[in-house]
């Protein structure tokens, strides 16, 4: 089949969806499939370049490319998704959140402005009917189906993304550190780590990894809390990298809210590593149950920090984590393509 994989891009902007997008492309190929991705820049300021962004996708003829039929499309996230075609199947990434469950908090800039409340419900029908004429809707994870039923009254199939460093992650020795490995924005939350960790007894150290905005707030808190010579923020890490920093952690350190899925989580368990999370963190509870997989506290400061002290014990984590690569042995690039191509 010919197929083209449909995405939003935010300039100068690289996260997990991108990998998703490169990584399906690649499975698909892999099965004999020619995969190209079509990515446009996503503007979201002002507010009309919303509804724009969905108009360039929904104006795009994609049943072909220079005479030759496209069979498929896949697309991922907003707007991507206004795309048209005959046999268009949506793997849901996320939708525009900002207008959907963050509306109104410090998470998004929506509510704060005089015509918000008459654009977020174009904004939701647009979505129901876009998403609701894919010939084949499935989300990333049960948390971001559980959203389209809520907001857009859609049923879809959740379907698990597998990381891009699957097959490489292994596990190793226990050392005393927590791994944080994601971007460094306010949704991640890495502030309670830092937070739990001047509060917590034992002697772990805290490695971060990652890039992004919050990255200079996070240093001086680190600074402020007295941490400086037990937190390490190491920046962009490449894959070589982040393989040894999730082999030779502690634990993993994964507590955003309400995530979509969170790859960080299933590299942990590939790695054999328990993970650290909060009740509030959305799709990571799909897979970490507390005292079972890693451990779930209220997202407090002295909550998380009452854990930390319990992974002072390295054998504790090790037992934690030794079942963990079976938990998500099922989550392959093989089954995503048979999913999403299957009559």
């Amino acid at each position: 089949m010919r197929i083209l994989i449909c995405t939003a891009q935010i300039p100068f902007a690289r996260g997990g969806a991108e990998l998703l997008s490169e990584g399906l492309r690649d499975a698909l190929r892999a099965h004999g499939h020619e995969a190209e991705i079509v990515a446009l820049p996503f503007v979201w300021t002002p507010r009309p370049n919303i509804i724009k962004s969905a108009l360039a996708w929904r104006l795009l003829d994609l049943t072909q490319v220079g005479g030759q039929p496209v069979d498929a499309i896949i697309c991922t996230k907003f707007p991507a998704y206004a795309a048209r075609h005959p046999r268009k199947i949506v793997w849901l990434v996320h939708q525009h959140r900002q207008a959907y469950d963050w509306y109104g908090t410090p998470l998004s800039d929506w509510g704060a402005q005089p015509h918000d409340a008459e654009a977020r419900p174009q904004l939701q029908r647009l979505d129901r009917r876009t998403l609701g004429e894919a010939h084949k809707l499935f989300a990333i994870s049960r948390n971001v189906a559980a959203r389209l039923r809520r907001f857009n009254q859609l049923a879809a199939t959740p379907l698990y993304p597998p990381s891009h460093l699957a097959g490489r992650l292994q596990p190793g020795p226990f050392d005393d550190y927590i791994l944080s490995i994601s971007r460094l924005d306010a949704a991640k939350r890495i502030h309670l780590l830092l937070e739990a960790l001047a509060q917590s007894a034992a002697p772990l150290r805290a490695i971060i990894a990652g890039r992004g905005p919050a990255l200079a707030a996070l240093q001086q808190l680190a600074q402020q809390l007295g941490l400086a010579d037990r937190v390490r923020f190491t920046g962009f890490v490449n894959d070589d990298t982040a393989v040894e920093l999730f082999a030779r952690c502690r634990a993993v350190f994964y507590a955003p809210v309400d995530e979509d899925y969170g790859l960080a989580t299933i590299e942990a368990f590939a790695a054999g590593k328990p993970v650290l999370t909060t009740t509030d963190a959305g799709g990571v509870l799909e897979f970490v149950q507390d005292h079972v997989s890693g451990l779930v506290a209220a997202p407090q400061p002295a909550a998380l920090a009452a854990q930390l002290d319990a992974l002072a014990d390295p054998e504790f984590a090790q037992r934690l984590g030794a079942n963990n690569p079976d938990r998500i042995a099922g989550i392959s690039w093989p089954n995503v393509v048979h999913s999403l191509l299957a009559p």
